[in-house]
Parts: C-alpha cells; structure tokens; sequence
C-alpha cells in the first residue's frame, strides 16, 4: 500500500541547497529529520517542529490532505536532540580501554580477552582486530594514538611490552621491553617553533642518498610518555626510543602529559594505604628539552634511526634463520649412525676415499647409501643445501650487511655531534661509549663476511660431492648415468677430495658436546643463538694478515681496526653490538631524566572506592594540554554530600607563572527543554569527563532522582562559561594547595552551571564513561557493563527543516518509522514547586528510526 503524502508547510519556503563543505552538514540534517535511532530522547536544542497527530491514532502521523474525515488536530512542541547517534553496539567482550583517533574518524578498543579493535565511526563498523598472542602478550593495558594518527601504540602487562602498530592492518611495526607494567601513557607533538628548527626540519638529510630508505620519521619530535608502576616514568622519541627515565616521584601513575612546548610535565599518582588510595598531582620542570630543542630533536632523530635500524637487523636474522632448514642436518646424523653401527675399523673417511678413489664401496657403506640416504633422499637434500644457502646468502648481502653499514653511518654521526660538547655535552652524549658501539658494529660485520665465505665455500663443495656421490649411487643401482653427469675433471675430484678431508674426521669430543661425531653442515652454527663456541671455526692457518696482525702489538691495539671473534657465532657477537650500543646511548636518558625536578605538589583526595568499583583504566583523573594557552588542565572528582562534584584544576605550562582561577568546582543545575517550559531539576553526580577540545569539556551526569533507564544525561560543558572573566575574583581558591584538597570542599569555589541546549539524556543505557574527540566531532559513550557502546556525532544544527527532499528520500528507503508518544514525568518534589501552568503532563513526540545505523 503507497502511504499517502505529506502536505508541505506553506509558512517557511525550503532554503537553497548547500554547497561546498556545507553539503556535508546538509545530508546530515536529512538523516536526522528521518529519525534518531537508540537513545533518543528529550533534550536541550533551540529548534524545534511540531507533528500533526490524529486524535483517533495517537502516535501516527496524519499525512494527507486526501482523508475523508477531517479529525481534530492537536500540535504539541518537540525538539531533536543535541547530539545525534551514528552507531551503536553490543560488544561480546568487555572493554577496558577506548581512545580516538586524533585525525580521523576512528577509535581504538581494548578489551578483557587481550584484544585491541580497530572500528570506524560509521555504525561502529570494525576494521581490524590485533589478537592477543605470546610473543607480544595478552594483558592489555592503555592504548595512545601517535599525533598524526598513523600509529597506535599500546602497553602489555603480563610481558611488560610496548608495540607500536600501523593504523592500515594488524601488524606490530615495532617493539620493545620496558621495566615496570605501564598503566597509563601520552603521546604528544613539540609544537615550538624557532628559526634554527625550521631550518633543520626544511633540510636535507644526506642519509637519504647515501643509505637504503627506512620508514620516514615525522618532521616534528613527537614523545611518548609510558607511566607505571613504582613511580615508573618513561620518554621515548618518536614513541621508539628512551632519551629519558624520571626519577623521585613515589606511587602508580594514573595519568600523565609532557607540556607541547616541552616545559613542564604534568604527573598524577596513587598511593595505596590503609585500605584506600591518596591521588596526588605533580607538575616537573622541563627546562633541559625546552632549552635544547633542536639539538634533542637532532639526536632523537639519530637514536630513532638507530633503534630501527636494530630492529631490521633482527628481522634479517630472524629470515635467515627461518631459511636454514633441519633437513640440512640429515647427513650429520646418518653418518654418526654409520659410524655407532659398523663393525670394521676403518674410518668414515676411508670409506669415502676408497670410493672416489676406486669406485667401489664396502657392503656397510652401500646399506647407508642405499638404505637409509637413498638417492631419492640425496637429491632432495642436495636441492634443499643449494636452496637455503642461496637465500641465507641473499639475506646477508641485501639486508644484513646493508643495515649494518647504515648503522655504521648513522654512529658515526652521532660521534661527531657528542664531540660538539657545547651544543651535546649537557644531554649526555658521551663521545667514547659511541666509539665503542662503533667498534661493535665493525666486528658485526666482519662476523656477516665471514659468512658469506663459509657459504660461498660450502655451496662450491657441496655442490661437487652431491653431484659425485649420486653418479656413484645410480652405478650401485644399475642405473643409467647421463653424460653430463659423467664428467667430472680434476679440479672436481680435488674439491671431493678436500670436503671429504676437511668433514668426514671423526670428533669423539664433538660427540660429547653435541651428541654426534661429524659437522658437515657449517653454516647453522652462525645462526644459533648460543654462547658456546663454533663447532667449526674458520681454518685461519696459514692466513698471512691475521698471522702478521697477532705477531704486531700496535696493530693488535689499534682503534681504526674492528676486533675480530673467529670463534663465535653471529648471533653472539650480534648480542654484544646490541647490548654495546643500549649501553652507550643510555646515557642521555639518564641525564635528562635527572634534570627533570619536582616543582610542584598537590594533594588530591582520598579514594576510598573498591577497586572493583573503580575497575577502568580510563578513569579519572584526566589530564589535558590546551597547546594554544599553554596551560595543564586537570580533571578530578570529590565526594561531598553523596556526589561526586566535578573539579577543573589548572597550572600554566611555564612554572614560574601562575594563572587565575587555577581551581574551581562545577556544579550542574537545571537543564531546560527549550521548546518547552519545563525544567529539568535534580542532583546529579560526575561519573566521567574528558575535554572534547581545547574549550569544551563532555561530561556524563547520573541523575540521582531520576528513573532506571533516564538518569543519564550527556552533556558539553564550554570552559568559556565556567571561567568568565567578568566574575573571576569571584571564584578564587581560599584554601592552601598543601592540604589535600577533599578536606577544604568549603574553600573551593563552586560554579552552578545551567543548561538550555547542549544536552542529551541517555535512555536505556547505564551510561559510565566518555570518550570525545573534538576535530571529528564525535563522542562514544560506554555503558557500566563495558559492552554497550554508543556513538553520537556532537555538532548539530540547532534548527531542523522539514522538506520535500527528506521525505522522499524516506519513502525511497521503505525503512518504516516509528513515532510514539511519551509523557515527560519529574520527581514529586519537583513537580510540588512547579507552577500551575507547567503541573501538567507535557506530551512529546519521539521519533525512532528501527534501522540503527545513520549515515555519516
């Protein structure tokens, strides 16, 4: 049945299409004339419509002008909410974390089972998921999104891990160990500008044109501060590596932010004792990394480079490793079986020799042969040595020893900065650790060459003696030999000749190292990751430079050549270069860890809430860096009179300067629905607040009178109404920031906020915690349960225009609408002193889309 068509409004003539960035708005506002879905409700907003409802059918709308009867029309006001859902969600795990992107509309989840989630604004639409595993961990502790939001970092508990992964897909970019459990972190973007920076970031890196590319690093030093356990406090350059470790502040870190011009730090802590938790907050003084910017720019950059570079070296290792096969190993445990089953004296060795020399092979000899190697088994084995030496050897000469040479270069950078001690000196740079890190790195990659030489030389000689020992296997066999096969010159014969010498020696010591009598294989034993020495060492007799260099005592102790270890694997002196390197570049953190003094400390509250009660790791307090003013905000609650009152504490980044109403208590009173006069009017406590942007504050409110399933409200706080500078002696601290403040409520000022729009009460949802982000314009609500999410998009129009083009649209989609009518009911004691024009019940339209997902 075609429902019948709406009559236009004749009063107001439609307003012209928007164009450009306007467009946008425009398709949002017919999405929301269509409907708001889920937690609707009555709300603060300006505008307002008002719906024709047919007296014989409450709750439908009457849309012809073509209906027999005429019934009486009744016109009752009603308005949209503020804010607008664009998605909404039951999760099946519950989320402990949730965190915004700070440049595009998505947000990041943790959750119980060890999850992080990736989901899009857009109905809430998921698009990826990083599962918890053994290598990375499973506890999932907080979650920050680099400044550019191409990087998500988040800490791990139960292995004490940092990973940082790319926003496109699932896949850990990079990682690394810290000492302490991080409970809370912040990654934030040095905003100072100054000559001297932008000169260094317009310039060009010759590294670029001398070196192989790695991943780009941004322009601007951006810092990710860890926090955790034990007064656990951690910087770390481009969130990849540490330039500083703070020290001398006691307890758990619950929220932290470095100042984006780099001069103060903002700490707030818990302290557990006797049952309940004393939080305090701490502002540190960062005059070093003020002072020296550019030069601590230079050097991050330097330490970054270096830290990947580390990285790309293990990962090469990690390749060449996977590319050494167990098979390799067959034809040392066949022979030490050979060796444990025959019964004539005559060595291994001989055997061989007897048959390159003879052709012809003992009856033992021709049973391993044919039995246990077999020819199909030999051919195999031959293609699987060639096949992996070949890609191990790849590896080495394309990455391994590329990525060492880049870090060669990059350390000798880093030499020449530290020997400028005026500009370097005060960080810590130490011009003779580097020295010694970059001997490390030229042991390295002696190490790499001499492997390349054990490959080169195996593949020669195993290449020969398979392609011998299968000739000589198909004449047992009877088999036809191909001519090609058949050839073999003298200089084949030799290189048989000098594999069978140099490996088929029995080492009854090898045995009781290793469990076998024979090392045929050599190239594994640079790839283990072991302290002993090499079962085969490289043969340095008669090498005439490494004979004259052990008989010069000058040269042996000369600092422009790299000490060479023959009898040690790769990985081991890869292990030492590493732990050299952490070693020298450690200093610095430790320098400017140091400078990094206790200016400021003030005593919160006392929290004596269960932990079970206070079970979130996005709780309060909250701490926020207005880049513009320079100013710390802190948000933090106190119970007083059974509620829990919101405060906004704030400090100027610039320690020596202060800052007027540097505290004050928010107290939310009426919320007015503005097409109405009623009037809003109970006690309501702060559950959670996070600042939307640098003027704005979005706060969930439990009303405490209010009915199950209405007593939530959401709600956008401006700063530019709470600190007003007309009124602003007005509201001054009275009390001494000495004491802790919960226990002088009186001498905060307090500041009753009342509400005409901007507001949204949040049905059938325990609403608990908030999360906004200003630049999308967006916030998600997360209910008391940890798994029903709800998304609202917070800039709104005020006012709402009904035209042709939304209802066709709306008939187009034949997504049916439901429009119920509700009765707005208030407390009695309310009600008790409302006048006699509002004491009756207001009727309110609500209009309900079924479908829950909005375009956005």
């Amino acid at each position: 049945m075609r429902p019948r068509e709406r009559p236009r409004a004749p009063a107001r003539a439609p307003p012209p299409a928007p164009s450009g960035p306007l467009a946008r708005k425009s398709g949002r506002r017919k999405c929301l004339q269509r409907g708001a879905t889920g937690g609707g409700g009555r709300c603060g907003g300006s505008g307002a419509r008002r719906v024709e409802v047919g007296r014989g059918h409450p709750g439908r709308v009457n849309r012809g002008e073509g209906s027999r009867r005429a019934a009486p029309m009744l016109r009752f006001p009603t308005c949209f909410p503020s804010f607008r859902v664009v998605g909404e969600k039951q999760l099946p795990q519950e989320i402990i974390f949730l965190v915004w992107s700070p440049k595009r509309d998505l947000i990041a989840l943790a959750n119980t089972a060890g999850e992080v989630l990736l989901h899009r604004l857009a109905s809430f639409h998921r698009v990826w998921s990083f599962p918890p595993n053994e290598n990375t961990g499973k506890e999932v502790t907080c979650l920050a999104w680099r400044p550019d939001g191409k990087l998500l970092a988040f800490a791990l508990a139960d292995t004490k891990k940092i990973v940082l992964c790319d926003v496109e897909k699932p896949e850990s970019l990079h990682s690394f160990s810290v000492e302490a459990p991080v409970s809370c972190m912040h990654w934030m973007e040095v905003t100072a500008e100054s000559s001297v920076l932008t000169s260094f970031y317009n310039a060009e890196d010759e590294s670029n044109l001398l070196l192989p590319k790695l991943p780009t690093l941004p322009k601007k030093l951006n810092i990710l501060v860890l926090g955790g356990s034990s007064g656990f406090i951690e910087l770390y350059a481009y969130g990849m590596f540490k330039i500083a470790r703070v020290t001398g502040i006691v307890g758990t870190c619950l929220a932290l932010c470095l100042s984006s011009d780099l001069k103060s730090l903002s700490v707030v802590t818990e302290v557990s004792a006797g049952g309940a938790s004393e939080v305090s907050y701490f502002q540190l003084e960062t005059n070093l990394l003020y002072s020296f910017l550019p030069e601590v720019t230079r050097m991050a950059r330097k330490f970054t480079h270096i830290s990947a570079l580390l990285q790309y070296i293990n990962l090469s290792l990690t390749c060449m490793c996977e590319a050494w096969e167990e098979i390799l190993m067959q034809m040392d445990s066949r022979l030490t079986k050979f060796v444990q089953e025959k019964s004539t004296t005559t060595s291994v060795q001989d055997e061989f020799m007897h048959l390159l020399l003879w052709g012809k092979a003992s009856a033992e000899l021709q049973t391993l042969l044919m039995n246990q190697l077999t020819v199909k088994g030999l051919k195999k084995l031959g293609q699987s040595i060639e096949s992996s030496y070949s890609s191990i050897q790849k590896l080495v000469i394309s990455h391994l020893q590329s990525g060492s040479e880049s870090l060669l270069y990059h350390l000798s950078e880093l030499k020449g900065m530290a020997s400028w001690k005026q500009k370097y000196e005060p960080l810590g740079l130490d011009a003779t650790g580097i020295e010694d890190a970059i001997t490390a790195v030229g042991s390295f990659i002696l190490k790499a060459n001499e492997l390349l030489q054990v490959i080169d030389s195996s593949m020669k000689n195993f290449k020969a003696f398979f392609r011998w020992l299968y000739v000589a296997m198909l004449r047992m066999t009877e088999d036809h030999v191909l001519p090609e096969l058949n050839k073999m010159t003298q200089k084949d014969i030799t290189f048989v000749a000098e594999f069978l010498t140099e490996h088929f020696n029995e080492a009854p010591d090898l045995y009781n190292r290793k469990g076998k009598y024979f090392n045929v294989e050599k190239v594994g034993q640079y790839l283990k990751d072991e302290d002993d020495d090499l079962v085969s060492p490289p043969n340095t007799e008669g090498n005439q430079w490494y004979d004259f260099l052990q008989n010069s005592n000058h040269l042996k102790e000369s600092p422009l050549l790299f000490p060479y270890y023959p009898r040690k694997s790769l990985h081991f002196v890869k292990r030492r270069m590493e732990n050299i390197i952490d070693l020298c570049l450690q200093k610095p953190a430790d320098v400017i860890g140091k400078s990094m003094n206790q200016a400021i400390c003030i005593p919160l509250y006392r929290d004596a809430r269960s932990q079970e009660c206070t079970r979130r790791l996005f709780k309060f307090p909250f701490l926020w860096n207005n880049k513009t003013s320079n100013l710390h905000y802190l948000l933090f609650t106190i119970l007083e009179d059974s509620l829990y009152k919101m405060c906004i504490l704030r400090r100027h980044t610039d320690i020596s300067q202060s800052v007027s109403n540097g505290l004050i208590a928010i107290k939310f009173g009426s919320f007015t629905y503005a097409t109405t006069e009623k009037v809003r009017r109970s006690a309501y406590s702060c559950l959670d607040a996070q600042f939307y942007d640098d003027e704005t504050v979005t706060v969930v409110l439990k009303d405490t009178m209010g009915r199950e399933g209405r007593d939530r409200l959401l709600v956008q706080l401006p700063l530019s109404s709470v600190y007003n500078s007309e009124d602003a002696s007005e509201y001054q601290f009275s009390g001494a920031y000495s004491t802790r403040l919960d226990e002088q409520c009186s001498a905060i000022p307090t500041r009753t906020m009342h509400f005409e729009k901007h507001w949204r009460l949040l049905e059938s949802m325990k609403a608990q915690y908030v999360a906004g982000n200003g630049f999308r314009k967006v916030s998600c609500v997360l209910s008391s349960n940890l798994r029903h999410v709800r998304v609202f998009e917070m800039d709104i129009d005020d006012e709402w225009e009904l035209d042709e083009s939304s209802d066709e649209e709306e008939e187009a989609s034949n997504k049916p609408v439901k429009i119920k009518e509700e009765v707005l009911s208030e407390p009695e004691a309310e009600s008790q002193q409302a006048s006699a024009a509002a004491s009756a019940a207001q009727v309110v339209i609500k209009v309900e889309k079924l479908d829950p997902e909005l375009d956005s």
